[in-house]
């Protein structure tokens, strides 16, 4: 069947992902609008049937690389496609509209493969491993489904205990209002400091909450007698909801609100339909490696690890990072450039 390559616009992008289960937050155009300030320009390319209507596409992201070294485009949990015979067409157009941006090289992180889908073809496609990855490619994936007691059975029995704690205390949860986001986002800088990973500035979480709540996300903050506790802004797409960031305070942690807080996002995105929670973000270590060493090292996602572990779900790997080669003296630049800062 013939189609038209098309550039959509953020409603038409939008509506189409709304038809998919599997969307990820990542490819929404109001994803786009959230990096745009901070240096990432974005087009969407599309193959459109003879009725019009979207059949397969991609949400592209571009930034110029450091040095001076020209553009990377990058595509995030993407493509989608709705029959096989769109992957050829729908990759000429996602070339095209990489070499029309003048990128060195597009890097390509197709998230964690949906249950029974073929692996990815990489080299078929000109895909070569990439010696970088922007997303972490290891996380934890939380079913939901089923009832709140079913849920917890399937967790750790001292997350159980310090969920069925943090409840019984005289702790307020609510979704806060635009005029709240303070109280966030100063957690925020207490919670990077004190596990030293970094954080944005105060704007970005303002522009998020601005891009997506109500429709696709929600920011949960935890208070007792006045006291911000804990918070979390929580995602969703589809059948999936993903708890990117989350805070708290130093401030009465034996109330166990960062418990509570989490509790309450799930039961937020199993209201809205999803079945999938995923805690977004582990070590990119083997399962044996997480249980011998995380009791030891807080470094990195060290240590966040072990309280998403107690959380009862699976351990969960995407395909990594793949990159496609458009200027071959750019890229060996930029890897050279890669390894001269790790050393």
């Amino acid at each position: 069947m013939p189609y038209t390559v098309v550039t959509p616009s953020p409603p038409e992008w939008d509506a189409f992902l709304e038809t998919l289960p599997q969307a990820h937050i990542l490819q929404t155009s109001s994803w786009a609008d959230l990096k745009y300030p901070y240096g990432w320009q974005s087009a969407r390319v599309a193959l459109e049937e003879k009725s019009g209507r979207i059949v397969a596409g991609a949400q592209l992201l571009f930034k110029a690389l450091p040095f001076g070294l020209g553009v990377m485009a990058y595509l995030p949990m993407g493509p989608y496609i709705t029959h096989f015979e769109q992957r050829a067409p729908l990759w000429q157009a996602i070339d095209a509209a990489a070499k029309a941006r003048k990128a060195a090289f597009l890097k390509w992180e197709p998230g964690i493969p949906a249950e029974g889908s073929p692996s990815h073809d990489y080299a078929r496609y000109g895909f070569r491993a990439s010696p970088q990855t922007v997303q972490p490619p290891r996380t934890i994936l939380i079913d939901i489904s089923g009832s709140d007691t079913a849920i917890q059975a399937r967790m750790n029995q001292g997350t159980r205990r310090k969920i069925r704690q943090s409840l019984k205390g005289d702790i307020r949860y609510w979704e806060v209002s635009r005029e709240e986001i303070s109280r966030f986002t100063e957690m925020m800088q207490v919670t990077g400091a004190r596990n030293a990973f970094g954080v944005h500035e105060p704007a970005y979480y303002a522009l998020a909450y601005d891009l997506f709540i109500p429709q696709r996300a929600a920011l949960i903050l935890a208070e007792h007698e006045g006291d911000t506790l804990a918070g979390i802004m929580v995602f969703a797409s589809g059948k999936t909801a993903w708890y990117l960031y989350g805070a708290s305070s130093n401030l009465k942690r034996n109330l166990m609100a960062a418990y509570g807080v989490q509790w309450k996002a799930i039961e937020w995105a199993k209201a809205r339909g999803c079945l999938t929670y995923d805690m977004w973000g582990i070590p990119d270590e083997d399962e044996a490696v997480l249980e011998a060493q995380f009791e030891s090292r807080d470094d990195g996602l060290w240590g966040v690890y072990g309280f998403k572990r107690g959380w009862g779900g699976i351990v969960a790997r995407s395909d990594g990072a793949w990159d496609k080669v458009y200027n071959p003296l750019i890229y060996q630049a930029y890897k050279l450039a890669l390894k001269t800062r790790s050393e």
